[in-house]
């Protein structure tokens, strides 16, 4: 099929992306002769490959992320927000930022031994993980195949600072290693929060964790003296954020410390993917959608410059970041984030050396 051709429309059933927009590193795209049926069609079953990474840790250099070293178990990510600014990471595998993204993941089944290796390494210098910086490390298969809880059991006994973002409830399953790192002034958690909408979460965000679970997250890691705070994330234009100052307080009210938000990204095909979600749910919306997201981005869909992609600028992005100011004062939080410390890194064995 040539990129130029009119894209196929078809929707989809418990995920977030309704088609595969075309893959920008492939000049020619393939698809099923039934893709152009205007109808509902069946949720693709979700698979799972094997990623033989020879490292886990990786770095970036932005200034707009928290973190410079990060983790991520698992490439491409069930939860299917259709939003996701991480798709477009799947067109390095000739693959699609639409279904195939939330429907082909890529397991790294070494990540905790790797981790481990890379900890030990003299070359590491201790600071903070970030954990999720790309997809979630708490999506479904994570309940089955645990490899960001046996990561956490590495940072654990190193006691190396890790920060965590995350829409997934599945999170207080590991509150017992939170609370060891917390310990040390090792562990935060911050839970994404984009709506208090069940209904809008389900079909812009389907298979994370409902608005309710996140926030009894929050309640339970803040019970257990884990650093917990709320991400307003994405706070997306003319849909989502007239509820900042509801979701800060909720989340507020559930023991939250911190809070931080970010203006929403559409990179890429993201845009494509965006759009055509609209045009399946909220159509009567949409442009005034649009509208909102081009008045925070300088008159286009996305901005990718450093210190702007986060923020976004203009008159109603300076609005959305008063509101987010004003509701945390009055939800009486102060702070965007702990303080983490690597004062108690330490490399099992290394005292039995000295012996």
């Amino acid at each position: 099929m040539d990129k130029s051709a009119p894209k196929p429309y078809r929707k989809r059933t418990g995920r977030g992306a309704g088609i595969n927009p075309p893959n920008r590193f492939v000049p020619v795209e393939i698809l099923p002769a039934d893709e152009y049926l205007e109808e509902e069609a069946p949720s693709p079953r979700t698979e799972f490959y094997k990623d033989a990474s020879k490292t886990i840790i990786t770095y970036n250099d932005s200034p707009d992320v928290g973190f410079n070293a990060g983790i991520n178990p698992y490439r491409g990510c069930e939860h299917g927000c259709v939003y996701c600014y991480a798709r477009p990471s799947h067109e390095y595998f000739e693959l699609s930022a639409g279904l195939d993204f939330e429907t082909k993941i890529f397991v790294k089944e070494k990540a905790p031994e790797l981790l481990r290796r890379e900890l030990s390494s003299r070359k590491w210098k201790p600071q903070v993980i970030g954990l999720s910086g790309n997809t979630d490390a708490y999506q479904p298969v994570e309940r089955r195949l645990q490899l960001t809880r046996r990561c956490l059991e590495v940072l654990a006994e190193f006691r190396n600072p890790v920060g965590i973002v995350t829409k997934n409830f599945l999170v207080t399953r590991d509150i017992d290693l939170l609370q060891e790192l917390a310990r040390y002034q090792a562990a935060a958690v911050f839970i994404s929060i984009t709506t208090l909408d069940g209904d809008l979460a389900r079909i812009l965000e389907p298979r994370t964790s409902h608005p309710e679970r996140r926030l009894e997250a929050i309640r339970q890691l803040h019970a257990a003296g884990v650093p917990a705070g709320v991400m307003v994330s994405p706070v997306i234009p003319g849909l989502t954020d007239h509820e900042i100052p509801q979701i800060v307080q909720a989340a507020a009210n559930a023991g939250a410390q911190y809070a931080g938000h970010t203006m929403l990204r559409l990179p890429y095909s993201v845009k494509e993917l965006f759009v055509d979600w609209l045009e399946r749910h909220l159509p009567d919306r949409k442009d005034k959608i649009l509208n909102r997201i081009k008045a925070v981005r300088g008159g286009k869909l996305n901005d990718s410059r450093f210190y702007e992609r986060m923020r976004g600028e203009g008159i109603f992005a300076e609005q959305i970041h008063d509101m987010f100011k004003l509701a945390c004062r009055k939800a009486g939080i102060t702070g965007r984030g702990p303080h983490l410390s690597t004062a108690n890194f330490r490399r099992p064995g290394e005292q039995l050396e000295m012996f």
